[in-house]
């Protein structure tokens, strides 16, 4: 027919032959691009899921979607390069088969993660479950019959030739859609922002779908995929991350709260106690106790609403305040020395304080004799560091019953170092001979 027509005419035919060559390559340089993105950012993702120590069970079943998902993307790709030296029949049936049934798989794992993400009575749990996974096991069986029968699709000349009833190869994956979306968007405990990204996974891939079929070549369904497990990777994985980090934030505050409200009653006994007894004996003495001890409870209530760091001056005076009250309890047994070189630094409220109180609590007053209790600050190039030394009763550093005990005030300072600053706490300890806590705030 070429031969027929006259030079001008050939020409046009030249340049159409041009253009669907370049048409080609073009879908094949696109769905390779949109592999390649896909499979950088789904690793990003990965690795961060595997970082986690505690991973919940949602988030394991995300990683196996994910690393699945990775896998998928790395096949097609490995397929498109194949395909543009070699093609046959066998090849392109082979693919497609496993491509089709890939494609079931990762709507039975992301069904799969869904279920662990809400919350659900255990019998519409299962009910979905046993209906998914029913489908899940019909069209995977439709998709390998196709391979005699050509029901969805199949090879002519190494071309791949969709077949009437393709369209029917997708049900599985639209129900799964389906299901997954009646399922967040009618579930009453989940946020909207959960609900809205759960169902641009349904929808986006959905529609994707349908205009894919009619741009036939160009891998639209993928980069759908990409956009929407981004959008549910960040609006539902990491934002329940935040959630739940402040929620234990909120909780450890509590416990600490807590904690300051159950020994302070103790605390506050003593002290009253005390000052009861000097009024008559030395009014004086009475009454500079009665104010250090207003101080040290304005400032303890006001350390304990405290949410920022405070200049380690004002944590100081705390110190003070609360030593003096211990010393007109205790008077001779406890002595204090204070070597302050530095203290123009910030520290998290009640900090030292709680490391003071131990080392009076449970390392001097253990003593019949009593003790000193030394207190110093210095920096270097990297850090300032508050030393608190006493040459208490000390103990054992390495045994395991000091070791497996709750110390609830040590924890809660390292709880306040770790979230607030950067910050350490040292600990070194010898029996009979006393303790030196090292607490070094880094710059």
């Amino acid at each position: 027919m070429v031969q027929s027509i006259s030079g001008n005419s050939q020409r046009i035919v030249y340049n159409y032959t041009r253009t669907q060559e370049y048409n080609m390559d073009a879908k094949t340089a696109f769905n390779a691009t949109v592999c390649v993105v896909g499979i950088a950012f789904l690793l990003i993702h990965t690795v961060d899921l595997l970082l986690k120590n505690d991973k919940r069970k949602d988030e394991k079943n995300m990683l196996i979607f994910i690393v699945f998902t990775i896998v998928h993307f790395a096949t097609y790709l490995t397929f498109t390069f194949i395909k543009i030296n070699y093609t046959s029949n066998p090849l392109v049936i082979s693919f497609y088969t496993t491509f089709y049934i890939m494609n079931n798989i990762e709507l039975l794992l992301l069904f799969n993660y869904t279920l662990s993400y809400i919350s659900l009575k255990k019998k519409t749990k299962d009910i979905a479950s046993l209906i998914n996974v029913s489908l899940f096991v019909v069209f995977v069986l439709l998709d390998i019959t196709n391979i005699f029968n050509k029901m969805f699709f199949h090879a002519e000349n190494g071309d791949y030739t969709r077949s009437k009833m393709m369209i029917l190869s997708q049900g599985y994956q639209l129900v799964a859609f389906a299901l997954v979306f009646l399922l967040t968007a009618f579930n009453r405990k989940l946020k909207i922002t959960e609900k809205v990204a759960f169902a641009v996974y349904c929808l986006l891939p959905f529609i994707a779908i349908i205009i894919q079929n009619l741009m036939a070549g160009y891998a639209v369904a993928y980069l759908s995929i990409i956009i929407a497990i981004e959008i549910l990777f960040l609006f539902v994985n990491v934002k329940k991350n935040i959630e739940l980090a402040n929620e234990a934030k909120r909780t450890k505050e509590a416990e600490v709260k807590l904690m300051v409200s159950q020994i302070q009653p103790h605390f506050i006994y003593n002290t009253l106690s005390s000052i009861s007894t000097l009024i008559k004996i030395d009014p004086e003495k009475a009454q500079k106790g009665l104010d250090a001890f207003t101080e040290y409870l304005r400032a303890n209530l006001t350390s304990i609403n405290e949410t920022g760091l405070t200049s380690f001056e004002n944590e100081l005076k705390h110190i003070e305040t609360y030593l003096s009250l211990e010393k007109m309890r205790f008077d001779e047994r406890l002595n204090v020395s204070l070597d302050i070189k530095v203290k123009d630094f910030l520290v998290p409220p009640l900090t030292i304080q709680p490391i003071v109180e131990n080392a009076v609590k449970h390392g001097i007053l253990k003593k019949i004799e009593g003790g000193t209790i030394n207190i110093k600050t210095y920096e270097d190039e990297d850090a300032f560091y508050v030393e608190v030394n006493d040459d208490g009763v000390g103990f054992d550093v390495n045994d395991t019953s000091w070791k497996n005990k709750d110390h609830v005030g040590i924890n809660n300072v390292n709880y306040r170092l770790s979230t607030m600053c950067r910050g350490e706490l040292i600990i070194n300890s010898e029996v009979d001979k006393g303790t030196t806590a090292v607490v070094k705030f880094y710059k």
